[in-house]
């Protein structure tokens, strides 16, 4: 079956799509993204608006565009709008890479933390505290960055070990056990040095508060190549859709994408990781929602997660705020209790596919 065929509601494989619905169905899309694409905005807007200090609508609006230095100037360029910022750019690598991810190994249940990037971002970071002292938050991305690239390139080689290529199976496999065994030194560390484990604490529950345009920074170079590679692959990975075999018979090199494909994680999940602490349930849940609206085709999915995604998250980080104040709830609970019933009700479903 043709992706094309299957993203029509209905349609055989045997039924030629005619121009017609074609560019009907292209036009309602395009719809929807202008859609989420303004969505996108308000909630950006809401975000730079609500906090902790209550600051009305129209001061906000006027000092969005003309700072004048004031303390509420302040709060709304040095504090909100890095928020807003890097809410937007971690929400853009997280949808995208876990739309990646589940493309990659056709598993629906994937997720960005699958290859073992969180887990290895993670361990950079409590190296990082343990071993050299390193407190500013600044200084544990750059370890991040490295934990989570050293991770993927060492998930690859177990993965494709042996006389057989680095399937999905084999690479998801690798990724689980790399996963389980930099927990428990993660782990070990942390119980002997509590000093590190009061510093970590405050980076592995999810957080955009206390980020500012340094850290933003350091990140955006990642996460723009890593997005740059994936738009790249989406029509090749319509092709593996379809196995393997039928994908090499349409011209794909199968062994090339997976990789780029895995380097593309590595950069997004790694930056993003790296930027605000694990967040769950955002690349896991999202790419779902983008396939309900647009149907398989990947290059659709990649779209629509990209904006959806940083909706979903920046309006978690709004949510917390509201939900705790005078102070807040970090994102990163929030995201995992909104995500949660969507994993179970997936998990319940009878069958979970990816076309």
């Amino acid at each position: 079956m043709s992706v094309e065929a299957q993203a029509v509601p209905g349609k055989q494989a045997t039924d030629p799509i005619v121009p017609g619905t074609r560019r009907s169905v292209a036009a309602l899309r395009g719809a929807g993204l202008l859609l989420a694409l303004g969505a996108l905005v308000l909630i950006g807007l809401v975000s730079v608006w609500v906090g902790t200090r209550g600051i009305p609508f129209a001061s906000t609006w006027s000092l969005l565009w003309q700072p004048d230095g004031s303390e509420v100037s302040v709060i709304i360029h040095d504090y909100r709008i890095p928020r807003t910022l890097l809410g937007l750019v971690v929400g853009v690598a997280l949808g995208l890479s876990g739309a990646l991810m589940q493309a990659l190994t056709r598993n629906p249940l994937a997720d960005p933390g699958l290859l073992g990037v969180s887990q290895g971002a993670a361990t950079g970071v409590v190296a990082a505290i343990a071993f050299l002292g390193v407190g500013s938050v600044l200084g544990q991305v750059w370890f991040a960055l490295a934990g989570a690239a050293i991770t993927s390139v060492v998930v690859y080689v177990l993965g494709s070990s042996g006389r057989k290529l680095a399937t999905p199976d084999r690479m998801v496999v690798a990724g689980a056990a790399v996963t389980v065994v930099l927990y428990a030194f993660d782990s070990a560390v942390l119980l002997l040095k509590p000093r590190a484990f009061d510093q970590f604490r405050f980076w592995t529950v999810g957080a955009l508060t206390g980020r500012y345009f340094d850290v933003l920074y350091v990140v955006l170079p990642f996460v723009a190549v890593g997005l740059l590679i994936a738009l790249v692959l989406a029509p090749s990975l319509n092709a593996l859709a379809l196995g393997d075999q039928m994908g090499r018979a349409l011209g794909v090199n199968v062994g090339r994408t997976r990789v780029l494909g895995a380097v593309a994680v590595m950069l997004l999940c790694g930056a993003a990781t790296a930027a605000v602490g694990p967040i769950s349930f955002v690349g896991l849940a999202v790419p779902h929602v983008a396939r309900f609206i647009v149907g398989p085709d990947q290059r659709w999915v990649f779209a629509y997660s990209m904006l959806l995604a940083p909706v979903l998250l920046i309006g978690a980080d709004v949510l917390g705020r509201v939900l705790g104040a005078p102070g807040e709830l970090q994102v990163g609970i929030v995201t995992a209790f909104l995500g949660a019933p969507l994993f179970i009700a997936l998990c319940r479903r009878r069958k979970l596919v990816m076309l």
